[in-house]
This record gives structure tokens, C-alpha cells and sequence, in this order.
């Protein structure tokens, strides 16, 4: 069996992304059937739960050293990119924030809410032309 840790980058990045996937898959599923329909709890939960586990990894990488850079950016892009990408909005706004950027991190937030919603309702009306 070949260790997956010792494989291709790209080959460790697919493996989590697809980790991830299957995460969202069933975590949000089962959170939607334990609270109902009447509101978007199962994504709630991916995303501030993927937040907690982006800001837990990046601290071990960064500040405690304990995630190799491979490690992290397996767990970060690979896992994280397919479980939430809600988690590396907020990071990057949070780093933007600490850095006292107040423009840039309102911006930030504006832009990727306002432009998001707009990107939505503008796919949603180009699917009906079909």
C-alpha cells in the first residue's frame, strides 16, 4: 500500500479535497435532518466549524510549528478548499483586521457578499435562458 503522505502533491491535495467533499456531504447532511429545512443550519455549521478548524491548523503551522508547510497546505487547500471556502474568506479578512487594514477588510467583506449574491441571481438568471 503507498503511504498517501509520501505521494505527489497533487495526488495528497485530490485525496483531501475528495476527504473534504465527503465531509461536507455527510456533516451537513446529517445537521440539516437533526434541525430541519426551515433554515440553512447544515451549511452554518460547515462553515463556522471550518473556520474553527482553519484557525486551529494555520496556528499549529505557523505559530507552533507542528504542521509541516506540506501539511498545512494539504489540510488548508485540499480538505478545507472542498469542505468550506467560507473558512479562508474569514481567515483572510481576520489576518486583514489584525493587520489594522480596516478599508481592506470591510472591502473584503462587501465585496465578497455584495458581488457573491450579485454572481448568484446573475447565474440564476443566465440558467433560465437556457
Amino acid at each position: 500500500m503507498v503511504d498517501w503522505l509520501k505521494a505527489h502533491p497533487l495526488i495528497q491535495l485530490a485525496l483531501a479535497g475528495a476527504c473534504g467533499t465527503l465531509a461536507r456531504y455527510w456533516i451537513g447532511g446529517l445537521v440539516q435532518q437533526k434541525l430541519g429545512s426551515g433554515y440553512p443550519w447544515g451549511t452554518l455549521v460547515i462553515n463556522v466549524s471550518g473556520c474553527l478548524l482553519f484557525g486551529f491548523v494555520w496556528t499549529l503551522a505557523e505559530d507552533r510549528l507542528l504542521i509541516s508547510p506540506q501539511t498545512r497546505v494539504v489540510v488548508l487547500t485540499g480538505f478545507m478548499g472542498a469542505f468550506t471556502t467560507f473558512s479562508t474568506f474569514a481567515f483572510e479578512t481576520s489576518q486583514m483586521l489584525a493587520s489594522t487594514e480596516w478599508f481592506r477588510a470591510v472591502g473584503n467583506l462587501g465585496l465578497q457578499n455584495l458581488l457573491g449574491l450579485a454572481a448568484v441571481f446573475l447565474g440564476m438568471a443566465l440558467g433560465r435562458l437556457i
